[in-house]
């Protein structure tokens, strides 16, 4: 019996060491980057709507309604003035029949001269757009965000209620091994 219960000591030892040592070699990263939703541009828009459902210009939430993008993200809110750090490129859906709520399928894809350049965040999530602060997903990445793992909190940062242009803060929470 004393051998059976040391064993069990033993095993049980070795396999809190072995969690700890897993979770010491993650590391948290987080970022703060602004999106920018440019839908008033003319020939500099950087948003296509591509589909459509027949009823989605008769809903007040735009439901139906599928857009691709490649927005500008910047170091800070100003499109003009901040630096430009790299590009969210995917779509959004508009996924909410009663209330506005996109689903967000779309990677940013870091550029520039910061350590980044090269390396991509996929975020893939529901984006509740009534909300003051929404929660989306990080399910991976590239270059140095591969095996990412984590969360964005995005807050409308300015919006533009004629044109639909929008900048929107991310502040992004990563778990890398």
């Amino acid at each position: 019996m004393a051998a059976s219960s040391s064993s069990f000591v033993f095993a049980s030892a070795l396999l809190v060491l072995a969690a700890a040592t897993a979770a010491q070699a993650q590391r948290e990263t987080k970022l703060r980057v602004f999106w920018h939703d440019v839908v008033s541009g003319g020939p500099n828009s950087t948003v296509a709507q591509v589909a459509e459902a027949p009823t989605t210009n008769a809903s007040a939430t735009g439901f139906g309604a599928v857009v691709v993008i490649d927005d500008p993200l910047t170091d800070g809110p100003n499109l003009t003035a901040s630096r430009l750090v790299g590009r969210a490129q995917g779509m959004y859906v508009a996924a909410g029949k009663d209330a506005l709520s996109l689903m967000m399928a779309m990677n940013f894809v870091f550029a520039g001269d910061g350590p980044y350049n090269g390396s991509s965040l996929a975020i893939l999530g529901a984006n509740p757009a009534e909300r003051a602060v929404r929660e989306m997903p990080v399910v991976g990445g590239t270059g140095v965000f591969r095996f990412a793992r984590g969360y964005c909190q995005a807050t409308t940062w300015w919006f533009n209620a004629t044109t639909g242009d929008a900048t929107v803060e991310y502040n992004i929470h990563l778990r890398l091994d």
